[in-house]
């Protein structure tokens, strides 16, 4: 009988891909103002999910360090914040699709699928890895689906962490439909082309009776919130929904006519979802 003790095997099982919520915050502290407790806006079970994580794929390594340290403070993380492997999703040429169309270089779905194939490989080796957005759920509304997507190819298991989205926050507290709903993402910067495009919109809400959801880059919402008023038809429900979960943050739907004579100031620093139901 041999005296010699085989070493232990390395496991082989891939790691997860867990989806984390962020909170609906980013850019909305003044830098000198103290971040609200996690515990207030994110569930518990998320916060120590994140914290056991030491592998990470996020759109900003310096906001998610930032993050991790307000999970910090709350429990206590696997590893030191400068310990952590975390790697930053590829930027899109900017402008995205409408860039692309005017020759700006767009990678081609090989040189995508290698990209993201990297991006994973802690997982393939064993490792759970963290996807963190910006704010809300990953995925959603979010650069990070494409990686989300390579995961199942890959054969990863893609574990959903319960989190704020605004999307369905905002659809939830406008009392509009929420059985029959579409997120259109954001409408054109261009005035007629996105009068042409609330109009589309607003008929297709009309045949379907189905809620229309768009967000706009929060220097702009008072511009789309004139351009709404303008261009729906009187009868529709408007609904707006401004820095849900922070402090102030707002709800409020009426009819177009009813807005129209009303005074709404909406901040151009925080972000806000709009929806609209034809009548």
């Amino acid at each position: 009988m041999s005296d010699h003790t085989p070493e232990p095997s390395v496991s082989t099982r891939p790691g997860r891909l867990l989806l984390i919520p962020n909170t609906l915050d980013l850019g909305c502290i003044a830098p000198d103002a103290p971040s609200p407790d996690l515990r207030d806006v994110l569930p518990l079970g998320a916060i120590r999910a994140a914290a056991r994580l030491t592998h990470w794929v996020a759109e900003n390594a310096k906001s998610t360090r930032a993050f991790l340290k307000r999970v910090g403070e709350v429990e206590a993380l696997a590893a030191p914040l400068q310990a952590m492997h975390i790697a930053e999703l590829p930027r899109p040429p900017k402008g995205g699709a409408k860039a692309g169309a005017k020759g700006d270089f767009q990678p081609d779905p090989a040189t995508t699928a290698r990209a993201l194939a990297t991006l994973l490989a802690p997982a393939v080796q064993g490792h759970d890895i963290g996807l963190m957005s910006e704010a809300g759920l990953p995925g959603v509304a979010d650069p990070g689906a494409a990686v989300v997507r390579a995961a199942h190819q890959l054969g990863l298991q893609v574990v959903p962490i319960s989190g704020p989205s605004s999307l369905v926050l905002a659809l939830a507290a406008s009392g509009l439909q929420g059985q029959s709903f579409a997120f259109v993402g954001y409408l054109p910067v261009d005035g007629s082309q996105r009068a042409q495009r609330i109009r589309e919109l607003e008929m297709a809400s009309r045949k379907a009776q189905q809620t229309q959801l768009v967000i706009e880059t929060p220097y702009r919402n008072p511009a789309l919130w004139q351009a709404l008023l303008a261009h729906l038809q009187p009868q529709t429900w408007l609904s707006v929904s401004c820095g849900l979960t922070l402090e102030g943050g707002f709800s409020h739907t009426d009819t177009v006519t009813h807005w129209r004579n009303r005074t709404l100031d909406l901040p151009t620093d925080v972000p806000a979802v709009f929806s609209w139901l034809a009548a």
